[in-house]
C-alpha cells in the first residue's frame, strides 16, 4: 500500500508514487483505465498526472483524451479523494500550432480547456508544460496568480523550465505576494540519457543539471520518466541490445550498463525485481521526490506499488550512481 505526505509548500496530501496516464484514451481505452485507476486508488494512490495535449498526436482521438477519460472516471468517484494534477502551454499537436504558446491567452485557453475536458471546477496542481525563455516572466506569473487567485487552481509548478528560469520566477512571484511554483516536474531517472538523444525525442531538463539547488532549498521534485522508459527492466530481461528504439539511442551507453549491473545486485540482496530499485532510487532520495511511474495493467501498478516498501541506505543510492 502507499501512504500518503503533505507535498511541501502546499496542502495537498499525495500518495508516494503518482500515476501517469499520457496514453489514457488512445492506447489505454476508457473501460481500462478506469480499471486501472481504480486499482491505483484502491492501493492508496490519489496523485495523477496528466496533460491537455496527452492524445493529441493521434488524429482521430477526441481532443485531450487523456484529461477526458480521467474526467469520465471522475463521474463516479468523490473529487476529494484525489490530487489532479495537469498541464498547459504546450504545442497545440492538434493544430499544428508549433508556436512558443507559454503566453498570458494560451495559459489560460488550455485552463479553460483541460477544466472541461476533466469536468472539474479546480485544478489542484497546475504545471506549465513548457516554458518560453525569451519572455519575460512577470506576464506568465501573473496568469498563474490570477487563476489561482479566482480558485481554478490550487497550486502551480514547471515542468521542462530551467533552473536558473524557476528561480527568477519564483523571486518574481514572492515580490507580488505569491510563493510562485511550489513543485518541478524534471526529467530524472536511474538511467542517465543521451543528451543529444533525449533533446530530439523532446526530453526537457534533466535533473542533474542543476535541479538540486532547487531541490534543497525546499521545492519537491516530482519528476517523469522515473522508470527510464523501462530501459532497466527491458535490459534485465532481454539485454541491453534487444531493448527497442528510440529508449535504446536514449539509454544504451557505458554508464547505464554499470548501473544496471548495480541494480541487478540490489535487487538480488533485497529479493526485489528490477522496477523496484528503479522506483526505490527516486523514492529514497534524502530530500521528497515523487516518482510518477506508468503502468498499462494492474498488475503494473501493483507491481510498481511494492517499490514503496523498498527503502535504499545511502552506500546503495551511491552505489546505483556509479558510472
Amino acid at each position: 500500500m502507499l501512504s500518503r505526505e503533505m507535498l511541501a509548500n502546499t496542502d495537498l496530501q499525495v500518495s508516494q508514487l503518482c500515476y501517469g496516464t499520457n496514453m489514457f484514451g488512445t492506447a489505454i481505452a476508457q473501460e481500462r483505465a478506469t480499471l486501472l485507476l481504480d486499482r491505483f486508488l484502491s492501493l492508496g494512490g490519489n496523485f495523477i498526472d496528466t496533460a491537455r495535449s496527452y492524445g493529441d498526436w493521434i488524429p482521430d482521438a477526441p481532443l485531450g483524451a487523456s484529461e477526458r477519460a480521467i474526467g469520465t472516471w471522475l463521474k463516479r468517484n468523490k473529487r476529494d479523494d484525489v490530487v489532479i494534477a495537469t498541464k498547459g502551454g504546450f504545442f497545440d499537436l492538434r493544430a499544428g500550432d508549433y508556436r512558443n504558446r507559454v503566453t498570458p491567452q494560451d495559459i489560460s485557453s488550455d485552463l479553460n480547456q483541460s477544466l472541461e475536458h476533466l469536468g472539474v471546477d479546480r485544478i489542484d496542481l497546475y504545471w506549465l508544460h513548457a516554458d518560453n525563455p525569451e519572455a519575460p516572466v512577470g506576464p506568465i506569473m501573473d496568469t498563474l496568480i490570477r487563476e489561482q487567485k479566482a480558485g481554478r487552481i490550487r497550486w502551480f509548478g514547471a515542468s521542462n523550465w530551467s533552473p536558473d528560469r524557476i528561480l527568477e520566477a519564483n523571486a518574481y512571484a514572492r515580490s507580488a505576494g505569491s510563493a510562485g511554483f511550489a513543485a518541478v516536474q524534471p526529467f530524472w531517472g536511474l538511467g542517465k540519457p543521451d543528451t543529444a538523444a533525449a533533446t530530439q525525442q523532446g526530453y526537457g531538463h534533466y535533473y542533474e543539471d542543476g535541479f538540486a539547488k532547487l531541490h534543497q532549498l525546499g521545492l519537491p521534485m516530482v519528476p517523469y520518466a522515473g522508470q527510464s522508459r523501462g530501459f532497466f527492466t527491458k535490459a534485465d530481461r532481454d539485454g541491453i541490445d534487444n531493448v527497442p528504439e528510440p529508449i535504446k539511442s536514449m539509454y544504451a551507453q557505458t554508464a547505464n550498463a554499470t548501473r544496471l549491473k548495480a541494480a541487478q545486485a540490489v535487487a538480488a540482496r533485497h529479493g526485489v525485481n528490477i522496477n523496484a530499485v528503479v522506483l526505490s532510487y527516486l523514492l529514497s532520495q534524502p530530500l521528497q521526490t515523487v516518482p510518477i511511474f506508468g503502468a498499462s495493467s494492474p498488475e503494473q501498478i501493483e507491481d510498481s506499488v511494492r517499490a514503496a516498501e523498498l527503502s535504499l541506505s545511502t552506500e546503495e543510492l551511491s552505489e546505483l550512481q556509479a558510472d
